[in-house]
Order: C-alpha cells, then sequence, then structure tokens
C-alpha cells in the first residue's frame, strides 16, 4: 500500500512569499517603464512650449494588472506545473485537437481562395489579405535560414530591398515586363546570400546576428547613397504593374476587361494581385517541403541540431550554410518584386530593420521549422495591428503583452515543430561481423 507525501500543502505554502517577492518585482518594473509611456503624456503646445499631463489612475490599473498576473502565473506553475498540465487536458481534447490539426491547413487555403470572392467589394480586406500573404511568403524564406539551418539572421530585410530594387531598376531602365524581371530579382537576392554566408562560415550565434544585422544596414545605406542608380531618398517611381500573359489590367481598350466584354473596375487588378503573391506562397511553401525531404534539407537539420557532430559526419558545412543563406534570400526576393509591383513606388524607408524584427517575429513565434506556424503566426501579427488599431496608444503596449503571455505559455512558437524529415521507426539490427563484442 503506498502512502502519499503530505509535504505537498506545506511546499506550495512555503513557495507563497517567492510569489509575492516575484509579483512586487514586476509591479516595480512595470511601474518604471510605463511612468514615461502612460503615467505622463507630453505634447508640443500650439505656442510651441511642451505641455504635459498625468494620467496616474491608468498607470495604477497597469501596475495592478502586473501585479495580479504575475500572481496568477507563478501559481498556475506551481499547483498545476508540467505532470499536472498534462493531466488537465483530457485525452479527448488532444485527439480533438489533432484531428482539427490535421484538416487547419487544407481549411486555409480553401478560405485563401475564396477571400476575393467573399470580400470583392471591401478593398481594404483585399490590401490587408495581400499585406498579409507578403509576410507569410517572407516568413517561410527566413524560415529556411532560422528555422530549418539554425542560422540567425536580423537583416533578412536586405535581400528584400535588393529584389525590390533589382526589379524596379530593370522595369523602369529597361522596360522589361515582370515576369521577365521576376526571377532575376530572385537570383540577384540569392547572389547577395551567398556574399553574406562567405564572412559568416566561421560564425554562430549572438556575433553571427551581429554581422548580418550590418549587412542589413548596408545595404540600406548603399540605396540611400547611391543617388544616380537608386534614387537616394527620394526611391524609384513610376515601377510598371504586372499583366496577365501580356494583357494590362487597366481601363484601356487593350486591357482585360475591354477583351472580355465586362465593365471595368479597379479591383480587377487588386484580386489578380492577390492571387499572383498566394501562388508565390505556395509556391515557397512547396519548394521548403520538398528540399527539407532531400539531402540538403536534412543537412540543414543536422547543422541546425549541432554544427560539430554535422562537421564529424562528414557535412560539408560551408555549401551547406551558402545554399541556406541563398535559398533563403531568393524568396525574400522574389517577395521584394511583388512588393514593388504592388506598391508602384520604393523607397529606403521601407527596408528598415524593423522589418527584418517582424519577419522574425513571425518566424519565432510561429514556431521554428514550422510552415503552417509561420502563416499563423503572420497571420495573427499582420491582423492583430488592425484588430488593436482602435486601441490607439495602447495597440503597441496590449500586442507586445500578447507576445509575452505566448512566448510563456508557448516558448517553442504556435506550432513548434524540431522533429526529423527522416529517422528511424524501430530499431535496427546490426550485423555481428561489424560489432567488437562479435554480437549484434
Amino acid at each position: 500500500m503506498t502512502t502519499i507525501p503530505q509535504t505537498t500543502h506545506a511546499s506550495r505554502t512555503a513557495g507563497i512569499p517567492s510569489i509575492l517577492k516575484t509579483a512586487v518585482i514586476n509591479a516595480l518594473v512595470a511601474l518604471v517603464l510605463f511612468s514615461l509611456m502612460v503615467g505622463i503624456r507630453t505634447e508640443a503646445g500650439s505656442d510651441g512650449q511642451l505641455t504635459y499631463w498625468t494620467r496616474f489612475g491608468e498607470l495604477a490599473s497597469l501596475v495592478a494588472v502586473v501585479f495580479g498576473g504575475s500572481i496568477v502565473i507563478e501559481l498556475l506553475r506551481q499547483w498545476i506545473g508540467p505532470s499536472g498540465a498534462e493531466r488537465l487536458v483530457p485525452p479527448a481534447v488532444h485527439t480533438g485537437m489533432a484531428f482539427v490539426g490535421r484538416f487547419l491547413a487544407p481549411a486555409l487555403l480553401i478560405f485563401a481562395l475564396l477571400v476575393p470572392v467573399i470580400f470583392y467589394n471591401q478593398r481594404y480586406i483585399l490590401d490587408l489579405a495581400i499585406l498579409v500573404l507578403t509576410y507569410v511568403m517572407l516568413g517561410w524564406g527566413l524560415n529556411v535560414v532560422v528555422g530549418l539551418a539554425g542560422l540567425l539572421d536580423l537583416g533578412y530585410v536586405a535581400f528584400y530591398a535588393v529584389g525590390a530594387y533589382s526589379y524596379a531598376l530593370l522595369a523602369t531602365n529597361f522596360g522589361w515586363s515582370f515576369w521577365v524581371c521576376l526571377p532575376l530579382a530572385g537570383i540577384l537576392a540569392a547572389f547577395w546570400g551567398m556574399l553574406l554566408g562567405f564572412p559568416v562560415l566561421r560564425l554562430r550565434g549572438d556575433y553571427l546576428a551581429i554581422v548580418t544585422l550590418a549587412f542589413g544596414e548596408i545595404i540600406r545605406l548603399v540605396i540611400i547613397n547611391w543617388q544616380e542608380l537608386t534614387g537616394g531618398p527620394n526611391g524609384v517611381s513610376g515601377i510598371p504593374r504586372p499583366t496577365l500573359l501580356g494583357i494590362p489590367l487597366d481601363n484601356s481598350d487593350d486591357g482585360l476587361a475591354a477583351k472580355l466584354g465586362i465593365e471595368y473596375s479597379p479591383t480587377h487588378r487588386i484580386v489578380f494581385l492577390f492571387y499572383l503573391i498566394l501562388a508565390m506562397a505556395l509556391l515557397t511553401n512547396w519548394v521548403t517541403i520538398r528540399l527539407r525531404r532531400l539531402p540538403i534539407g536534412r543537412a540543414w537539420e543536422a547543422l541546425r541540431e549541432d554544427e560539430v557532430a554535422c562537421r564529424a559526419l562528414g557535412i560539408n558545412t560551408t555549401s551547406t550554410k551558402l545554399t541556406a543563406f541563398a535559398t533563403g534570400a531568393m524568396f525574400g526576393g522574389f517577395a521584394g518584386a511583388f512588393f514593388a509591383t504592388r506598391q508602384g513606388f520604393i523607397s529606403p524607408e521601407s527596408f528598415t530593420f524593423q522589418e527584418s524584427a517582424l519577419v522574425l517575429a513571425i518566424v519565432v513565434l510561429g514556431g521554428m521549422g514550422s510552415q503552417l506556424g509561420v502563416a499563423l503566426a503572420a497571420l495573427t501579427m499582420i491582423g492583430g495591428f488592425e484588430l488593436f488599431r482602435g486601441l490607439e496608444t495602447y495597440r503597441m503596449l496590449v500586442f507586445g503583452m500578447a507576445m509575452v503571455l505566448i512566448m510563456i505559455w508557448r516558448p517553442r512558437g504556435l506550432i513548434g515543430h524540431r522533429a526529423p524529415t527522416v529517422f528511424l521507426t524501430k530499431a535496427k539490427a546490426i550485423s555481428s561481423d561489424l560489432v567488437k563484442e562479435g554480437h549484434g
């Protein structure tokens, strides 16, 4: 007969001072951070002098929320714990979640295909959907470098900029169509990705991140200062729009509406752009999945897990890193070319470090290595900005708190995926001739 330990209640009671201490520390940190963000607001008056007003009541409310939330989180961690958390969710719920997850990706794909049909007369929704798909494609491209190969890249926006300016300059100076410039933009971005890969072959971790961050800033500064080629801060305008098999989507006599004998609508071009970026994103997803199952994809995964062991297995880490940088940069170049043709105008302000940080946050929150997770994270983050737009000054605060909570409860992202592509399903016996002991 087993006896139940009686020390559980005592250990939980002994943890109360520690919980209160943690909550007080978190509340003090919140008080310091929010004092200038929320407690005191400043504004330039009509006479040019600086005026300010206080909101101590709202500041006290936020500090109280942090204090109470810290207590709740610590209590859940102590009273439920990892094993209790598993018992908290019944097996039937786990089975249902697995069943839903199996059909989630097809359902999202079907919904994406029907978005222009459902929201045809809502230009804002269509533009937002195009923006979300653009970041999905960027996230899948960076996922090759960060999620599969384990190389922290903080300068991914550089390849986004290379693709955008490659298409803009080729289209405006030589009059080439979008379909000709698109692969060239990807090739040029992949070339710059390989140039970045050579100096960082021996770097890893924080040092690799610093170098990639510097590379992104170098590209941005070159774009700003090389005015004869890039237009400098003024950017490039008059970028041609894409055509459908050479047929423009405008109101001219040679336009698609005139040839089909239908009434012209500006929404036709928006719908075409939506399906174009959707096709490009799906192509990125398909290529990434296929590459993961090839030897190069398995080499990326081995490099991510342990570079020393990867070298010991005889894998060429130089080519592995270069292919990862080049592949991710190519997808970023494709997304940049689409961004340029959609906007019709590009400037250096569109390719700052904030873009790299946003794409990296999408990959990390979605789950490094997870294609579906990245798509859900892009939908959550880009759509979340619009969902909280009505909160005005509190939008970034609420959104940041939501990201912190996600990283606390799902440290590997929404859909963490680090399982190897190829693995042994059962133990495999070894011939006794190959074993020194003489038995398999």
